[in-house]
Parts: C-alpha cells; structure tokens; sequence
C-alpha cells in the first residue's frame, strides 16, 4: 500500500480565487472602486445597526422612567 501524495502548494481560497478572477477582468481602478463600495456598504450596515440599538437603549429609559 503506498501513501497518499502530499500537495506541495495550498489549493486557494474562494476568495484568493475570486480576486485572481477580477484582476483579469477589471482594471485596478475599477476594482478599487467596488471595494470601496463594498466597504461603504458594510460601514453603512454597522451604522444602521447601531443607530437600532441606541433608539432601543433610548425606549428602554424612557419606559422606566415612566415607572
């Protein structure tokens, strides 16, 4: 029984994959421009989130006010 061969090289990630992929189909300003949407679009969810979380912190204390 022989073993198994062991692969020299890492097989890369969905993501190293997809960025190999849209280096050859954009050029590098329209990739900095998707990421920099991609990041707007992120840091407007995190703002969205905390603007829910303090509107329920701010229910909270009016409500036990009203106790």
């Amino acid at each position: 029984m022989q073993a198994v061969p062991v692969r020299a090289t890492a097989i890369p990630s969905f993501t190293t994959a997809l960025r190999a992929v849209e280096s050859l189909l954009m050029s590098g300003g329209q990739r900095t421009a998707r990421r920099n949407a991609w990041t707007s679009v992120l840091e407007d969810r995190r703002r969205a989130k905390d603007r829910v979380e303090a509107q329920r912190v701010l229910e909270e204390a009016v409500t036990s006010q009203r106790l």
